[in-house]
Protein backbone atom coordinates (compact mmCIF):
# COMPACT_ATOMS: atom_id res chain seq x y z
CA UNK A 1 0.00 0.00 0.00
CA UNK A 2 1.36 3.08 -0.12
CA UNK A 3 3.16 4.62 2.95
CA UNK A 4 0.24 7.14 3.79
CA UNK A 5 -1.75 4.09 3.86
CA UNK A 6 0.28 1.89 5.74
CA UNK A 7 1.31 4.59 8.06
CA UNK A 8 -2.81 4.88 9.55
CA UNK A 9 -3.60 1.24 9.45
CA UNK A 10 0.02 0.83 11.40
CA UNK A 11 -1.06 3.66 14.10
CA UNK A 12 -5.10 2.74 14.17
CA UNK A 13 -3.94 -0.87 14.84
CA UNK A 14 -2.18 0.09 18.04
CA UNK A 15 -5.34 2.89 18.71
CA UNK A 16 -7.02 1.22 21.96
CA UNK A 17 -9.23 3.80 22.18
CA UNK A 18 -10.34 3.51 18.34
CA UNK A 19 -10.51 -0.63 18.79
CA UNK A 20 -13.08 0.04 21.69
CA UNK A 21 -15.30 2.87 19.96
CA UNK A 22 -15.48 0.61 17.06
CA UNK A 23 -16.50 -2.69 19.14
CA UNK A 24 -19.50 -0.20 20.37
CA UNK A 25 -20.46 0.14 16.82
CA UNK A 26 -20.70 -3.54 16.10
CA UNK A 27 -19.99 -6.52 17.69
CA UNK A 28 -16.82 -7.88 17.13
CA UNK A 29 -16.92 -11.77 17.48
CA UNK A 30 -17.19 -13.21 13.70
CA UNK A 31 -16.75 -9.89 11.95
CA UNK A 32 -14.31 -9.89 9.62
CA UNK A 33 -13.17 -6.17 7.88
CA UNK A 34 -12.99 -6.24 4.27
CA UNK A 35 -9.77 -6.31 2.63
CA UNK A 36 -8.10 -3.10 2.12
CA UNK A 37 -7.88 -2.31 -1.69
CA UNK A 38 -5.30 -2.47 -3.77
CA UNK A 39 -4.30 -0.07 -6.56
CA UNK A 40 -3.32 -1.76 -9.23
CA UNK A 41 -1.70 -0.62 -12.54
CA UNK A 42 -2.55 -2.55 -15.38
CA UNK A 43 0.51 -2.96 -18.55
CA UNK A 44 -0.18 -4.61 -21.69
CA UNK A 45 -4.10 -4.47 -22.66
CA UNK A 46 -4.32 -7.19 -24.89
CA UNK A 47 -4.97 -11.50 -24.73
CA UNK A 48 -4.67 -12.23 -21.30
CA UNK A 49 -5.67 -9.28 -19.19
CA UNK A 50 -9.23 -9.22 -20.76
CA UNK A 51 -9.26 -12.37 -18.99
CA UNK A 52 -7.82 -10.77 -15.55
CA UNK A 53 -9.73 -7.42 -15.75
CA UNK A 54 -12.91 -10.24 -16.15
CA UNK A 55 -12.29 -11.89 -13.23
CA UNK A 56 -11.10 -9.40 -11.00
CA UNK A 57 -14.79 -7.76 -11.68
CA UNK A 58 -17.02 -9.87 -11.31
CA UNK A 59 -15.41 -11.42 -8.34
CA UNK A 60 -15.99 -7.81 -6.79
CA UNK A 61 -12.19 -8.20 -5.98
CA UNK A 62 -10.96 -5.18 -3.57
CA UNK A 63 -8.82 -3.35 -6.22
CA UNK A 64 -8.83 -0.08 -7.76
CA UNK A 65 -7.55 0.15 -11.61
CA UNK A 66 -5.36 3.28 -11.07
CA UNK A 67 -3.77 3.05 -14.85
CA UNK A 68 -4.03 1.49 -18.07
CA UNK A 69 -0.63 1.05 -20.06
CA UNK A 70 -0.64 -0.21 -23.63
CA UNK A 71 1.27 1.16 -26.73
CA UNK A 72 -1.66 0.82 -28.78
CA UNK A 73 -4.66 3.39 -27.83
CA UNK A 74 -7.05 1.07 -29.28
CA UNK A 75 -5.89 -1.79 -26.60
CA UNK A 76 -6.49 0.46 -23.99
CA UNK A 77 -9.79 1.26 -25.60
CA UNK A 78 -11.33 -2.40 -25.64
CA UNK A 79 -10.54 -3.59 -22.13
CA UNK A 80 -11.49 -0.56 -20.62
CA UNK A 81 -15.29 -1.42 -20.95
CA UNK A 82 -14.95 -3.69 -17.99
CA UNK A 83 -13.96 -1.29 -15.33
CA UNK A 84 -17.69 0.52 -15.98
CA UNK A 85 -19.52 -1.43 -13.16
CA UNK A 86 -15.91 -1.68 -10.67
CA UNK A 87 -15.23 1.79 -10.06
CA UNK A 88 -16.70 5.27 -10.26
CA UNK A 89 -13.30 6.73 -11.55
CA UNK A 90 -11.79 5.90 -15.25
CA UNK A 91 -8.26 4.56 -14.73
CA UNK A 92 -5.57 6.64 -16.46
CA UNK A 93 -4.06 6.07 -19.83
CA UNK A 94 -0.68 5.92 -20.66
CA UNK A 95 1.56 4.28 -23.70
CA UNK A 96 4.59 4.78 -20.95
CA UNK A 97 5.21 2.24 -18.01
CA UNK A 98 7.31 4.93 -16.52
CA UNK A 99 4.50 6.73 -16.17
CA UNK A 100 2.45 3.57 -13.65
CA UNK A 101 6.06 3.01 -11.70
CA UNK A 102 6.07 6.70 -10.76
CA UNK A 103 2.92 6.74 -9.70
CA UNK A 104 3.35 6.56 -5.94
CA UNK A 105 -0.54 5.47 -4.86
CA UNK A 106 0.91 1.96 -7.43
CA UNK A 107 0.54 -0.63 -5.23
CA UNK A 108 1.40 -3.55 -8.14
CA UNK A 109 1.57 -3.67 -11.40
CA UNK A 110 0.10 -6.87 -13.77
CA UNK A 111 2.34 -7.10 -16.53
CA UNK A 112 0.94 -9.00 -19.71
CA UNK A 113 3.68 -7.52 -22.50
CA UNK A 114 5.34 -9.92 -25.22
CA UNK A 115 7.81 -11.60 -23.27
CA UNK A 116 10.75 -9.58 -23.84
CA UNK A 117 9.47 -6.57 -21.92
CA UNK A 118 9.10 -8.67 -18.78
CA UNK A 119 11.76 -8.60 -16.67
CA UNK A 120 12.95 -5.10 -17.92
CA UNK A 121 9.32 -3.87 -16.57
CA UNK A 122 9.22 -5.65 -13.58
CA UNK A 123 12.93 -4.85 -12.40
CA UNK A 124 11.82 -1.36 -12.70
CA UNK A 125 8.48 -1.84 -10.95
CA UNK A 126 10.58 -3.53 -8.20
CA UNK A 127 12.87 -0.68 -7.61
CA UNK A 128 10.00 1.96 -7.29
CA UNK A 129 8.83 -0.41 -4.54
CA UNK A 130 6.24 -2.12 -6.69
CA UNK A 131 4.88 -6.25 -6.37
CA UNK A 132 4.37 -7.66 -10.03
CA UNK A 133 2.74 -10.24 -11.55
CA UNK A 134 4.46 -11.33 -14.20
CA UNK A 135 2.88 -13.25 -17.00
CA UNK A 136 4.60 -16.55 -17.99
CA UNK A 137 7.49 -16.61 -18.75
CA UNK A 138 8.89 -14.17 -16.26
CA UNK A 139 12.16 -14.29 -18.05
CA UNK A 140 13.34 -13.52 -22.00
CA UNK A 141 16.61 -15.36 -21.60
CA UNK A 142 17.79 -17.68 -18.57
CA UNK A 143 20.22 -14.83 -17.24
CA UNK A 144 16.68 -12.59 -16.50
CA UNK A 145 15.65 -14.94 -13.82
CA UNK A 146 17.99 -14.61 -11.87
CA UNK A 147 17.85 -10.76 -11.89
CA UNK A 148 14.50 -11.12 -11.17
CA UNK A 149 15.45 -13.25 -8.01
CA UNK A 150 17.63 -10.41 -7.19
CA UNK A 151 15.53 -7.57 -7.37
CA UNK A 152 12.66 -9.28 -5.38
CA UNK A 153 15.08 -10.47 -2.47
CA UNK A 154 16.70 -6.80 -2.18
CA UNK A 155 13.99 -4.69 -2.87
CA UNK A 156 11.66 -7.00 -0.83
CA UNK A 157 8.90 -7.58 -3.56
CA UNK A 158 5.92 -10.12 -3.69
CA UNK A 159 6.61 -11.91 -7.46
CA UNK A 160 3.43 -14.33 -9.22
CA UNK A 161 4.30 -15.35 -11.90
CA UNK A 162 0.88 -15.94 -14.27
CA UNK A 163 1.37 -19.85 -14.00
CA UNK A 164 -2.17 -20.93 -12.15
CA UNK A 165 -2.40 -24.20 -11.82
CA UNK A 166 -0.08 -23.61 -8.94
CA UNK A 167 -3.14 -22.58 -7.13
CA UNK A 168 -6.20 -24.66 -8.59
CA UNK A 169 -7.70 -26.55 -6.24
CA UNK A 170 -7.57 -29.58 -8.73
CA UNK A 171 -3.83 -29.53 -8.23
CA UNK A 172 -3.74 -29.30 -4.74
CA UNK A 173 -5.83 -32.61 -4.27
CA UNK A 174 -3.24 -34.04 -6.98
CA UNK A 175 -0.79 -32.87 -5.10
CA UNK A 176 -1.79 -34.37 -1.87
CA UNK A 177 -1.75 -37.83 -3.30
CA UNK A 178 1.54 -37.08 -4.76
CA UNK A 179 3.35 -36.65 -1.47
CA UNK A 180 1.12 -39.13 0.41
CA UNK A 181 3.24 -41.56 -1.95
CA UNK A 182 0.22 -43.21 -3.94
CA UNK A 183 2.47 -43.81 -7.12
CA UNK A 184 5.59 -44.07 -4.95
CA UNK A 185 9.15 -42.03 -5.77
CA UNK A 186 8.47 -39.98 -8.69
CA UNK A 187 11.37 -40.43 -11.64
CA UNK A 188 10.01 -39.60 -14.55
CA UNK A 189 7.44 -36.38 -15.78
CA UNK A 190 6.30 -35.68 -19.16
CA UNK A 191 4.64 -32.70 -20.03
CA UNK A 192 3.20 -31.84 -23.85
CA UNK A 193 1.38 -29.69 -25.96
CA UNK A 194 -1.01 -31.41 -28.40
CA UNK A 195 -2.60 -28.52 -30.53
CA UNK A 196 -3.25 -28.15 -34.09
CA UNK A 197 -1.35 -25.22 -35.65
CA UNK A 198 -1.73 -23.42 -39.20
CA UNK A 199 0.35 -21.65 -41.41
CA UNK A 200 1.14 -17.97 -41.06
CA UNK A 201 2.24 -16.84 -44.57
CA UNK A 202 5.09 -13.97 -44.46
CA UNK A 203 3.41 -10.43 -45.35
CA UNK A 204 5.41 -7.52 -46.71
CA UNK A 205 6.72 -5.01 -44.01
CA UNK A 206 4.13 -1.89 -43.25
CA UNK A 207 3.55 1.36 -41.48
CA UNK A 208 2.68 0.72 -37.63
CA UNK A 209 -1.20 1.54 -36.78
CA UNK A 210 -2.33 4.74 -36.14
CA UNK A 211 -1.07 6.01 -33.05
CA UNK A 212 1.19 2.96 -31.83
CA UNK A 213 4.26 3.99 -30.13
CA UNK A 214 5.95 1.05 -32.12
CA UNK A 215 10.01 2.01 -31.10
CA UNK A 216 8.95 1.72 -27.13
CA UNK A 217 6.85 -1.31 -28.07
CA UNK A 218 10.19 -3.06 -29.87
CA UNK A 219 12.07 -1.81 -26.49
CA UNK A 220 15.05 -4.04 -25.84
CA UNK A 221 14.59 -6.15 -29.20
CA UNK A 222 16.56 -4.89 -31.94
CA UNK A 223 15.30 -2.18 -34.95
CA UNK A 224 13.28 -3.17 -37.01
CA UNK A 225 10.84 -1.66 -39.61
CA UNK A 226 7.05 -3.00 -38.65
CA UNK A 227 4.94 -6.32 -39.67
CA UNK A 228 1.72 -7.13 -38.78
CA UNK A 229 3.17 -10.78 -37.83
CA UNK A 230 5.80 -9.37 -35.49
CA UNK A 231 2.55 -7.13 -33.31
CA UNK A 232 -0.16 -8.54 -32.09
CA UNK A 233 -1.00 -12.13 -31.12
CA UNK A 234 1.40 -13.27 -33.21
CA UNK A 235 4.71 -11.80 -32.05
CA UNK A 236 4.99 -15.28 -30.64
CA UNK A 237 6.62 -16.48 -33.35
CA UNK A 238 9.90 -14.59 -33.16
CA UNK A 239 12.81 -15.01 -31.15
CA UNK A 240 13.13 -10.93 -30.60
CA UNK A 241 10.01 -11.21 -28.58
CA UNK A 242 8.82 -14.57 -27.07
CA UNK A 243 9.85 -18.25 -26.68
CA UNK A 244 7.98 -20.32 -29.08
CA UNK A 245 5.31 -22.44 -28.34
CA UNK A 246 7.45 -24.18 -25.64
CA UNK A 247 7.80 -21.10 -24.02
CA UNK A 248 4.11 -19.83 -24.50
CA UNK A 249 1.84 -22.48 -23.94
CA UNK A 250 4.24 -25.27 -23.14
CA UNK A 251 6.14 -23.15 -19.93
CA UNK A 252 2.38 -23.81 -18.26
CA UNK A 253 2.77 -27.67 -19.13
CA UNK A 254 6.67 -27.71 -18.09
CA UNK A 255 5.93 -26.03 -14.91
CA UNK A 256 3.61 -28.85 -13.42
CA UNK A 257 6.28 -31.54 -14.91
CA UNK A 258 8.54 -29.49 -12.41
CA UNK A 259 6.32 -29.70 -9.97
CA UNK A 260 5.18 -33.11 -10.01
CA UNK A 261 8.84 -33.89 -9.86
CA UNK A 262 9.74 -31.36 -7.19
CA UNK A 263 12.40 -29.93 -9.17
CA UNK A 264 14.90 -27.98 -6.82
CA UNK A 265 18.11 -27.55 -8.80
CA UNK A 266 19.16 -26.90 -12.76
CA UNK A 267 19.03 -29.84 -14.99
CA UNK A 268 22.65 -31.52 -15.81
CA UNK A 269 21.83 -32.67 -19.24
CA UNK A 270 19.53 -31.44 -21.88
CA UNK A 271 18.56 -32.97 -25.19
CA UNK A 272 16.69 -31.33 -27.97
CA UNK A 273 15.22 -31.97 -31.36
CA UNK A 274 13.03 -30.05 -34.10
CA UNK A 275 11.86 -29.45 -36.95
CA UNK A 276 9.49 -28.18 -40.02
CA UNK A 277 7.41 -31.30 -39.79
CA UNK A 278 4.45 -30.08 -41.32
CA UNK A 279 3.72 -26.15 -41.52
CA UNK A 280 5.78 -25.23 -44.61
CA UNK A 281 6.22 -22.09 -45.27
CA UNK A 282 5.17 -20.71 -41.95
CA UNK A 283 6.41 -17.27 -40.75
CA UNK A 284 8.25 -18.45 -37.67
CA UNK A 285 11.66 -18.41 -36.59
CA UNK A 286 10.59 -21.78 -34.13
CA UNK A 287 10.07 -25.72 -34.97
CA UNK A 288 6.62 -26.65 -35.38
CA UNK A 289 7.46 -29.77 -33.30
CA UNK A 290 9.93 -29.79 -30.56
CA UNK A 291 10.89 -33.14 -28.17
CA UNK A 292 13.38 -32.09 -25.19
CA UNK A 293 14.54 -34.36 -22.12
CA UNK A 294 16.39 -32.46 -19.21
CA UNK A 295 18.48 -35.22 -16.93
CA UNK A 296 19.06 -34.09 -13.18
CA UNK A 297 21.83 -34.36 -10.87
CA UNK A 298 20.01 -37.27 -9.19
CA UNK A 299 18.97 -38.95 -12.39
CA UNK A 300 15.37 -37.99 -12.96
CA UNK A 301 14.26 -36.70 -15.79
CA UNK A 302 11.83 -34.28 -17.61
CA UNK A 303 10.19 -34.54 -20.81
CA UNK A 304 8.95 -32.25 -23.32
CA UNK A 305 6.72 -33.38 -26.51
CA UNK A 306 5.09 -30.37 -28.92
CA UNK A 307 3.05 -31.78 -31.84
CA UNK A 308 0.97 -29.58 -34.13
CA UNK A 309 -1.21 -32.17 -36.14
CA UNK A 310 -3.17 -33.75 -32.93
CA UNK A 311 -6.57 -32.74 -32.65
CA UNK A 312 -7.31 -35.55 -30.74
CA UNK A 313 -4.74 -34.61 -27.74
CA UNK A 314 -3.02 -37.07 -25.77
CA UNK A 315 -4.57 -39.13 -23.35
CA UNK A 316 -7.64 -37.16 -23.79
CA UNK A 317 -6.07 -33.56 -23.21
CA UNK A 318 -4.35 -31.09 -25.40
CA UNK A 319 -2.45 -29.88 -22.27
CA UNK A 320 -1.08 -32.66 -19.65
CA UNK A 321 1.78 -34.00 -18.16
CA UNK A 322 2.20 -37.50 -16.43
CA UNK A 323 4.28 -38.30 -13.57
CA UNK A 324 5.89 -41.98 -13.50
CA UNK A 325 6.49 -43.35 -10.22
CA UNK A 326 7.74 -46.81 -8.66
CA UNK A 327 4.30 -47.91 -8.17
CA UNK A 328 2.30 -46.35 -10.40
CA UNK A 329 1.60 -43.38 -13.12
CA UNK A 330 -0.78 -40.37 -12.86
CA UNK A 331 -2.03 -37.95 -15.73
CA UNK A 332 -2.69 -35.00 -14.93
CA UNK A 333 -3.78 -31.82 -17.00
CA UNK A 334 -3.88 -28.02 -16.22
CA UNK A 335 -7.49 -28.85 -17.98
CA UNK A 336 -8.62 -29.52 -14.29
CA UNK A 337 -8.12 -33.20 -14.02
CA UNK A 338 -6.05 -36.17 -13.10
CA UNK A 339 -6.20 -40.03 -12.94
CA UNK A 340 -4.28 -42.43 -11.34
CA UNK A 341 -3.01 -46.53 -12.34
CA UNK A 342 -1.17 -48.45 -10.06
CA UNK A 343 1.08 -51.70 -9.96
CA UNK A 344 1.68 -53.89 -12.91
CA UNK A 345 -1.82 -54.13 -14.38
CA UNK A 346 -2.94 -50.33 -14.08
CA UNK A 347 -5.68 -50.65 -11.47
CA UNK A 348 -7.60 -47.69 -11.93
CA UNK A 349 -6.83 -45.46 -8.26
CA UNK A 350 -8.29 -41.82 -7.31
CA UNK A 351 -9.92 -39.89 -10.55
CA UNK A 352 -11.08 -36.34 -10.71
CA UNK A 353 -13.18 -35.30 -14.04
CA UNK A 354 -12.70 -33.04 -16.36
CA UNK A 355 -13.18 -29.51 -13.89
CA UNK A 356 -12.91 -26.97 -16.17
CA UNK A 357 -13.74 -24.18 -13.63
CA UNK A 358 -10.45 -25.30 -11.23
CA UNK A 359 -7.99 -23.94 -13.34
CA UNK A 360 -6.86 -21.46 -10.59
CA UNK A 361 -7.15 -18.23 -12.28
CA UNK A 362 -9.27 -17.09 -9.42
CA UNK A 363 -7.02 -18.36 -6.34
CA UNK A 364 -3.59 -17.39 -8.30
CA UNK A 365 -4.81 -13.70 -8.38
CA UNK A 366 -5.92 -13.82 -5.11
CA UNK A 367 -3.24 -15.24 -3.11
CA UNK A 368 -1.17 -12.41 -5.08
CA UNK A 369 -3.41 -9.78 -3.77
CA UNK A 370 -3.48 -11.32 -0.45
CA UNK A 371 0.76 -11.77 -0.25
CA UNK A 372 0.39 -7.63 -1.62
CA UNK A 373 -1.36 -6.91 1.74
CA UNK A 374 0.42 -9.30 3.89
CA UNK A 375 3.91 -8.92 2.68
CA UNK A 376 4.23 -12.73 2.19
CA UNK A 377 6.80 -13.20 -0.49
CA UNK A 378 6.25 -16.93 -0.52
CA UNK A 379 3.86 -17.00 -2.98
CA UNK A 380 3.50 -20.47 -4.96
CA UNK A 381 4.84 -18.90 -8.02
CA UNK A 382 7.51 -17.07 -6.56
CA UNK A 383 10.49 -15.96 -8.40
CA UNK A 384 13.00 -18.90 -7.89
CA UNK A 385 10.10 -20.98 -8.22
CA UNK A 386 9.15 -19.22 -11.57
CA UNK A 387 12.85 -19.39 -12.36
CA UNK A 388 13.16 -23.50 -12.37
CA UNK A 389 10.86 -23.71 -14.89
CA UNK A 390 11.38 -20.90 -17.15
CA UNK A 391 14.85 -21.95 -17.38
CA UNK A 392 14.28 -25.11 -18.38
CA UNK A 393 12.77 -23.47 -21.77
CA UNK A 394 15.72 -21.05 -22.49
CA UNK A 395 17.92 -24.14 -21.48
CA UNK A 396 15.61 -26.08 -24.32
CA UNK A 397 15.79 -23.64 -27.11
CA UNK A 398 19.58 -22.98 -26.07
CA UNK A 399 20.33 -26.96 -26.97
CA UNK A 400 17.93 -26.84 -29.89
CA UNK A 401 20.08 -23.76 -31.73
CA UNK A 402 23.60 -25.15 -30.92
CA UNK A 403 24.22 -28.75 -31.12
CA UNK A 404 21.21 -30.51 -29.64
CA UNK A 405 22.91 -31.95 -27.04
CA UNK A 406 24.74 -30.06 -24.00
CA UNK A 407 26.15 -30.43 -20.61
CA UNK A 408 25.62 -28.06 -18.06
CA UNK A 409 27.08 -27.43 -14.41
CA UNK A 410 23.87 -26.97 -12.21
CA UNK A 411 26.43 -25.49 -9.92
CA UNK A 412 28.09 -22.61 -11.82
CA UNK A 413 24.98 -22.74 -14.23
CA UNK A 414 27.08 -22.54 -17.22
CA UNK A 415 27.32 -25.26 -20.10
CA UNK A 416 30.59 -27.51 -20.36
CA UNK A 417 32.54 -27.13 -23.30
CA UNK A 418 30.53 -24.43 -25.14
CA UNK A 419 30.82 -20.51 -25.37
CA UNK A 420 28.21 -20.28 -28.41
CA UNK A 421 25.82 -21.99 -25.61
CA UNK A 422 26.73 -19.57 -22.93
CA UNK A 423 26.77 -16.43 -25.23
CA UNK A 424 23.08 -17.42 -25.36
CA UNK A 425 22.07 -17.36 -21.65
CA UNK A 426 21.97 -13.86 -21.77
CA UNK A 427 21.68 -11.36 -24.91
CA UNK A 428 22.31 -8.03 -26.06
CA UNK A 429 19.41 -5.63 -25.58
CA UNK A 430 18.73 -1.82 -27.45
CA UNK A 431 19.49 1.07 -25.64
CA UNK A 432 18.27 2.47 -23.59
CA UNK A 433 15.90 -0.28 -22.25
CA UNK A 434 18.05 -2.77 -20.77
CA UNK A 435 17.55 -4.37 -17.29
CA UNK A 436 18.53 -2.32 -14.78
CA UNK A 437 21.17 -3.07 -13.07
CA UNK A 438 20.46 -4.91 -8.89
CA UNK A 439 23.40 -4.23 -7.07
Amino acid sequence: MSNTRRCFLKSAGQSVSTLAAASLIRPTFGFEPPPEKVNLGIVGCGGIMNHHLKGLVSRKEAVSISWLCDVDPGQMEKISGHLSSHQKTAPQRTSRFDDVIADKNVDAIVIATPHHWHAPIAIRAMQAGKDVYIEKPISHVYSEGHAVIKAARKYGRVVQQGSQMRNSPVTERAGQLLKDGIIGDIKIARAWTAETRSVVKPVPDSQPPTGVDYDLWLGPAPKRPFNKHRFHQTWRMFTDYANGEIGDDGIHDIDMAAWGLGIDSAPKQITARGSRMMLQGHASDYPDNMNVTWEFPDGRLMIYENYPFTAYGMHGFDNGNVFYGTDGYMIFSRRGAFSVFLGPKSKPGPTEGDVRGERGYAEHMAEFLSAVRSRNLNTKANALTAHRSCALVHLAEIAFRTSGRLEFDPKTETFIGSDAANRMLTKEYREPFGIPDVT
